[in-house]
């Protein structure tokens, strides 16, 4: 598909402060088009169109997020810089393309999967992901569950006694303060049939001050507690945010790390492998590699299932089998992930293939 707009340029000239360094530095989060334009990340030109998207999605850049972008149009201010392309929709695009909407008996629950289900107290995030499949309902200014809509959904999740896992997601739940969060887990922590909770979440390396000793104290549970971390380039590890990590680790809280396949920010072998070996190096064990969801906009994200078979593939006997996420599509319409493989076995003709291409006779092995 092709847009009308043009394109961000790859290089936008940045404005000196006073000091002559970057006018970046010192920065809270950029949230209008104008403090995107101050800060050299869109031309003058594009304010107007950046305008229209912005009323319709949110936007954030936190400071650590906005001290990596080289470029608006590099793997990080790709992630994040609005562009006027998003105003564009596909005919296979969805506003609510996992069916959420749909699978939600009250607010804040989604049940898909039979055993789990999951817990959103809140709608707003550290940054705000230009390719995300909630971003119809994301921002700074609404969603969080009051009082009676949280305990409405928590004695659901008391009730249904076939429920296992807690997934809390949103928007981000590390966004929420520490007596909130506490307040949740514990709650969790009384309902008999809860024995796993999951939490979602871009904080740690998005904006990595907000891990606290007291946030992370809030996470203790006697359940099985597990972080999943969303990050898509290795350039998101900093400094900071590696300590964050270190933060939760020493509490025992395990780290999975899932990631989106993205053009323009992951879609090469060498991307992977590297965004993939930083999670492992920092004891994130990469779990989901996940087809992009056609939420509007999002086309210019977009990469085929059979490329991103090929890039997988491309990676295998390349790095640890630690670094190996499954690579997954969540059925548009609230159908549920299935793996897209790379598959190494043909049953019907009776072969397997290692990983550097060569076929063997799968019955005499």
């Amino acid at each position: 598909m092709t847009s009308s707009v043009p394109p961000v340029p790859a290089s936008v000239p940045r404005s000196p402060d006073a000091s002559g360094g970057s006018s970046r530095k010192g920065r809270s989060t950029l949230r209008s088009p104008g403090q995107l334009v101050e800060a050299g990340l869109i031309p003058e030109t594009m304010r107007h169109d950046v305008e229209e998207v912005a009323a319709r999605y949110a936007t954030a850049i936190p400071t650590t997020f906005l001290s990596l972008i080289g470029t608006p149009d590099d793997p990080i201010g790709r992630q994040v810089i609005p562009h006027p392309d998003e105003l564009i929709s596909a005919p296979s695009e969805r506003a609510d393309p996992i069916g959420d909407d749909a699978l939600s008996p009250v607010p804040g629950i989604v049940h898909r999967y039979a055993d789990r289900a999951l817990l959103k107290p809140l709608l707003i995030c550290p940054l705000y992901c230009r390719f995300c499949f909630r971003r119809e309902h994301v921002g700074p200014d609404g969603g969080l569950l009051d009082d009676a809509a949280l305990a409405t959904a928590l004695d659901w999740l008391g009730e249904h006694e076939q429920i296992r896992e807690v997934i809390l997601t949103g928007g981000d739940p590390l966004m929420l303060s520490a007596r909130r969060l506490g307040h949740i887990v514990r709650a969790l922590d009384e309902i008999p049939h809860v024995t796993t909770i999951r939490i979602h979440s871009r904080v740690p390396l998005a904006d990595p001050e907000r891990i606290t000793d007291e946030l992370v104290a809030a996470m203790e549970t006697d359940r099985a507690m597990w972080l999943v971390l969303h990050a898509n380039h290795e350039r998101e590890f900093t400094v900071e945010g590696r300590a964050a990590l270190k933060r939760m680790q020493r509490r025992g809280i395990p780290l999975l790390g899932q990631s989106v396949l993205l053009r323009g920010v992951n879609d090469s072998v060498p991307v992977l492998e590297g965004l993939f070996r930083a999670m492992v190096e920092n004891r994130v064990k990469p779990y989901y590699l996940h087809q992009l969801d056609p939420a509007p906009g999002t086309a210019r994200f977009h990469v085929p299932v059979e490329e991103g078979r090929t890039l997988l593939q491309g990676l295998r006997g390349r790095v640890t089998g630690l670094a190996w996420p499954t690579y997954v599509l969540d059925i548009p319409g609230g159908f549920g992930k299935v793996p897209l493989g790379p598959d190494y076995v043909d049953t019907g003709a009776d072969r397997v293939t290692d990983p550097q291409g060569r076929q063997h006779v799968l019955s005499e092995l």
